[in-house]
């Protein structure tokens, strides 16, 4: 089991801590969390305003606000110098700024999404040039859902648009799916247990196939039949992809302008 210090502990972070110590891939013994205020933590997990005297730990992790990384790199850069590992979930903060602030022997930039509280999450990284750091940083986030490593930074901005935000997008599709159903005259509540159960057991069924997701629609559209109507809706001049082309482009752009502020330009 890896020795793990955190430094802020959001929701996301809160998210990673539970599924790790239900997984048993950290001991809460191993864990020690620096928050500027103490926070309700899974586990009861030691935390404080600094971190204690002794060895540094395997992995350290950023899971604060990134408006708050150079107030952290002044508070802890020092004490932290010369650490085995550096993992940061800061949104937009490349690696270059990292290494401009804190001293590591490694250093993984990487984004997850909220279901890796449930182990059904994504988890992209980018980085730790060599096998043993890259090994470490697998086996941590391996419990939390899918792993991949993006061989380059400059799409790390797309990777957390699609995966980082896409379970906003997804919620919002499931909410207007329900919100459809209503209009057509179903009660709100069964309209909206119907699209959550619906868009749930699709995603198994799409993660258990060998089919690709359009072979799937497809074989659930007989020809002239009430869903391959619908689909014709979706699928005319392009429409729903060109919708979520937009979404997306629109959280890269913002990811962009996020990462030239956190290194100041």
């Amino acid at each position: 089991m890896a020795r793990l210090w955190l430094i802020g502990c959001g929701n996301m972070a809160g998210a990673m801590l539970r599924r790790w110590l239900d997984a048993g891939t950290v001991a809460a013994r191993d864990v020690f969390v620096v928050n500027r205020h103490d926070r309700d933590l899974p586990g009861n997990l030691a935390q404080a305003r600094a971190f204690p005297e002794g060895p540094l730990p395997d992995v350290v992790m950023l899971g604060m606000k990134p408006q708050q990384l150079d107030a952290v790199a002044g508070d802890f850069a020092g004490r932290l110098a010369g650490m085995p590992l550096l993992v940061s979930i800061l949104a937009g903060v490349e690696l270059a700024t990292l290494a401009q602030r804190f001293q590591a022997q490694a250093i993984v930039r990487a984004m997850p999404n909220l279901p890796v509280a449930f182990g059904k999450g994504v988890f992209a990284l980018h980085g730790a040039q060599g096998a043993p750091a890259q090994d470490v940083a697998t086996r941590l986030m391996a419990p939390l859902g899918l792993v991949e490593w993006i061989a380059e930074e400059r799409l790390f901005d797309m990777v957390t648009a699609l995966a980082g935000s896409g379970p906003g997008f997804t919620f919002r599709f499931i909410d207007a799916l329900a919100a459809a159903g209503a209009r057509l005259g179903l009660p709100a509540d069964q309209a909206a247990r119907l699209a959550l159960a619906t868009v749930e057991g699709s995603a198994i069924m799409a993660g258990a196939s060998d089919a690709a997701p359009a072979v799937l629609a497809d074989r659930v559209a007989s020809p002239g039949g009430s869903t391959r109507e619908g689909l014709n809706v979706l699928d005319r001049n392009g429409a729903l992809e060109d919708l979520l082309y937009e979404t997306l482009a629109a959280a890269t752009r913002r990811n962009a302008e996020m990462a030239a502020a956190a290194r100041g330009g």
